[in-house]
């Protein structure tokens, strides 16, 4: 399964994390790569239909939201690190608007 980002702003952010927090990074999104729709917890977590959090655990904790496109392609729309508890809901809602924005 390929994967593509929504906006270069997303490899700049990767590229702001940790040296350790990047390897993590890579190393999930080959799984994400390897597995695609059947990656679950602890790694992906679906959020609603068509939107999933892929969960990087660690010193920094880091989120990417992401969905499928055509069942083959992986776009990942937003990325971020997670500083409380529950998923902010203004980084839920720039996934789901970037999303519609596929369309």
């Amino acid at each position: 399964m390929e994967i593509r980002f929504f906006h270069t702003e997303i490899e700049q952010f990767i590229a702001t994390l940790e040296k350790s927090t990047i390897a993590k990074v890579l190393r999930t999104f080959d799984l994400l790569e390897t597995f695609g729709y059947r990656l679950g917890m602890p790694h992906s977590k679906k959020i609603d239909t068509s939107l999933f959090e892929l969960r990087i655990r660690g010193v920094q904790e880091v989120r990417f939201l992401y969905t499928f496109r055509k069942g083959e392609i992986v776009i990942v729309l937003h990325g971020f690190v997670k500083k409380s508890q529950k998923l902010a809901l203004k980084e839920r809602k720039l996934a789901q608007q970037r999303k519609i924005s596929l369309t």
